[in-house]
């Protein structure tokens, strides 16, 4: 029975697709503290299941996510600045945790992604949205700074492009975001339920350990030079031909090879 003080609901589908919805829609399921370490507990927990091939990330309601719980940060600037430190982790923790899953993250977002609902979004490995969706990180319009999604955002669009988006805090649409590399697929909004379907079950449909291995070598070789990143690729490389699914593929590959042949 689900816990009615949750934040966090789980939805299962086929495939070995598994939802996560975000559930404060009275509160544009913005972010605070208990919803993160829900949302971090959820997340470790899925990751452990073998059935688990995909993990889909949704906002209940007509928004994503409306960032952090403007009530929560206010509240931790007068309790002090280790207060405040301490919330910030918290949700850095979580954006680290995120790229660390072994199972791919696709975001689907309706509605408003903004600020740390923005950075929560692109700390997926996907982004799927619907047309009318629009993202944005309002926060320099509060005086405040969008310093740890800085990290991934200047990752997806580029140093000039990233400053652009949060010194100005403008809002843009689903459309504008795929040109800057926020957004992989935007669908019509009567379109986005099915769409994300099938992108869903196209990628659950992928060795689930290949799909591991390459979201571990694309974070991995972050940051790295060149030639590390040609050594650890070969490493992967050489790692990935021991898994049954690659022992697998290549048998299939080979018979249909022999058979016309």
């Amino acid at each position: 029975m689900a816990d009615p003080s949750s934040s966090i609901r789980v939805e299962r589908g086929p495939a070995g697709v598994a939802t996560v919805v975000l559930d404060r829609p009275e509160r544009r399921n913005a972010l605070d503290g208990a919803m993160v370490g829900e949302l971090r507990n959820v997340l470790r927990r899925l990751d452990a299941e073998e059935g688990v091939r995909v993990v889909a990330l949704r906002g209940a309601g007509p928004d994503f996510c409306a960032g952090a719980d403007l009530r929560e940060v206010r509240a931790s600037v007068e309790a002090g600045v280790l207060a405040g430190l301490e919330d910030a982790q918290a949700l850095g923790d979580l954006f680290i945790e995120m790229r660390a899953m072994r199972r791919p993250i696709v975001a689907v977002v309706r509605g408003r992604a903004l600020a740390g609902g923005c950075g929560l979004a692109t700390a997926c490995d996907l982004v799927l949205a619907a047309r009318s969706a629009t993202f944005g990180y309002p926060e320099v319009r509060l005086g405040f700074v969008p310093a740890m999604v800085m990290a991934i955002l200047r990752r997806s669009t580029g140093e000039t492009r990233a400053f652009e988006l949060v010194a100005l805090g403008a809002t843009i649409d689903a459309g504008t975001a795929a040109d800057y590399g926020i957004v992989n697929r935007v669908f019509d909004d009567a379109e986005l339920d099915a769409g994300t379907e099938e992108f869903l079950g196209d990628l659950a449909s992928r060795s689930a350990s290949a799909v591991a291995l390459t979201k571990r070598l694309l974070y991995q070789i972050d940051g790295v030079d060149f030639a590390a990143a040609i050594r650890t690729g070969a490493d992967v490389n050489a790692l990935a031909r021991l898994t049954d699914d690659c022992r697998a593929g290549m048998d299939r590959f080979l018979k249909r090879k022999d058979r016309r042949e």
